[in-house]
């Protein structure tokens, strides 16, 4: 059976999986979102506060999945909450690098003005300080969601959702029947995801960035 055979042959099969793949890769990507906002509004006005988070995203990064995988099945066991927090883990460190980064970016004196004109601290972080930074907070989400659609293919390890089970299948079976056709078919489709999330994504920055600083 060649390739397109393959792929028409099982499509149904791999259409479900890539919806799991995206669901699982989304969700996480919004909770992450969320925590890296928090963490970061809380720490990017203290000079050790964001050497620490900085340093915090560094290290984090160079956990290799598998171990993280691997501790995290010894905890909760095999399934779906393995897969997300390991996801939710990774998600969060490009983002809450990018927020500090971004937020700390933003031109002192424009928030001194508006601290002048009797703006709170909590307003001004919301009406000037988050939209400035938005664009460079965005582009630390699109890159966490690039990292997350590659890492939960990983998940399929402890038996998480998407098309990573196809991988595995076809590793586990290579120099079999259509083995190569499974590794080919999940990791066309993983690419293809990662090109719409990041195309999504993009579209969702334009329509959020203030119309004035967008470039």
């Amino acid at each position: 059976m060649n390739f397109t055979e393959f792929v028409v042959d099982r499509w149904s099969v791999l259409s479900f999986l890539a919806y799991q793949h995206m669901s699982l890769v989304v969700q996480t990507l919004a909770v992450s979102t969320v925590l890296a906002l928090l963490v970061g509004v809380l720490i990017y006005r203290s000079n050790w506060g964001s050497a620490l988070g900085n340093t915090v995203a560094a290290v984090g990064l160079t956990i290799p999945s598998y171990a993280l995988l691997g501790v995290l099945v010894g905890v909760v066991g095999l399934g779906v909450l393995p897969s997300v927090i390991m996801l939710a883990f990774f998600g969060v460190f490009p983002i809450l690098r990018n927020v500090v980064v971004g937020l700390r970016g933003v031109d002192k004196t424009l928030v001194e003005s508006a601290r002048g004109m009797g703006m709170s601290r909590l307003t001004t972080l919301w009406r000037l300080e988050l939209p400035l930074a938005w664009p460079v907070i965005m582009t630390g989400v699109r890159v966490s969601a690039q990292m997350l659609m590659g890492i939960a293919a990983i998940a399929a390890y402890a038996l998480g959702p998407g098309l990573g089970g196809y991988i595995f299948s076809g590793i586990s079976r290579m120099g079999g029947a259509n083995a190569t056709n499974s590794i080919l078919a999940a990791t066309i489709g993983i690419l293809i995801l990662a090109v719409v999330l990041d195309t999504v994504l993009n579209v969702v920055t334009r329509l959020t960035t203030p119309r004035g600083i967008r470039v």
